[in-house]
């Protein structure tokens, strides 16, 4: 069984950090190795308080996952870290060559600030697939968000609009200009019938590859928590990044289908 690191908080409702996580992983036949950054009092309408783990207990909670070589986790997915020495540690604490896919919780969906963008900075060089959403992406960037409408016909290999598109590559080339290696711009958060994920990567073809699914007519919190531990897991069982992105789209779907 393939083990990814999971590094975020709790979520008392059990509507997202670790505890999506590890269903998501368990899932796919992943095994969860868990570093909590942080305990929250949740519920599926606020965030009412947050208790941070010492940046040192983090750090050594990573270093005993990998102690022991044969057991030791595939890849590493990112959520919630609570401070910027916490992400410095994390940057010096992560082995070198593993796949590290990083969501930028920068807010709770139940409302509520978890992390502050300075705090993201340390860590970025170190980032395989950084997985933002439209307003992540634009408060990353400092670029103006997408528009929220989008196409109303859902197809596999579907574009935004061509102005949208060169506001989406030109957030993501800000974005990886601060060490990120690929970007992952999530369409949840927009409205229509399709939701359309963006990576740019020089993996991809001209840089850029759209993924597509219909939008299904339902709210559910922890959607970027289970992206993110999906992705994480293809590439643990050595999936190349688009493998990774399709497959992953895929598992949420089939989760929020469900």
């Amino acid at each position: 069984m393939n083990r990814v690191l999971v590094i975020a908080g709790t979520d008392s409702s059990g509507g997202a950090g670790l505890s999506r996580d590890t269903a998501m992983a368990t899932t796919l036949g992943c095994e969860v190795v868990p570093v909590v950054t942080a305990v929250t009092v949740q519920t599926n309408q606020a965030l009412q308080a947050i208790h941070p783990v010492p940046p040192q207990i983090i750090s050594a909670q990573i270093r005993a996952a990998f102690d022991d070589k044969r057991t030791a986790p595939r890849a590493v997915k990112i959520g919630m870290i609570g401070s910027a020495e916490a992400a410095r540690l994390l940057a010096d604490t992560l082995p070198e060559g593993l796949p590290i896919v990083l969501d930028p919780v920068l807010k709770s969906s139940s409302g509520g600030t978890l992390m502050s963008l300075d705090s993201l900075t340390p860590l970025l060089r170190r980032v395989t697939l950084l997985t933002p959403n439209l307003e992540e992406s634009a408060r990353l960037s400092g670029l103006t968000p997408m528009p929220r409408n989008t196409e109303n016909q859902c197809i596999s290999t579907q574009e935004p609009p061509q102005d949208d598109l060169v506001l989406f590559r030109r957030q993501a080339q800000i974005i990886q200009a601060k060490g990120v290696a690929a970007v992952l711009i999530k369409g949840g958060h927009a409205d229509g019938d399709c939701s359309v994920d963006h990576l740019f990567s020089p993996q991809a073809p001209q840089g850029h590859r759209a993924y597509a699914a219909p939008r299904l007519p339902l709210q559910k919190r922890g959607t970027g928590c289970s992206l993110a531990t999906a992705l994480a897991c293809s590439l643990a069982a050595g999936a190349s990044l688009d493998q990774a992105c399709t497959e992953a789209k895929a598992a949420v779907s089939a989760w929020l289908a469900q």
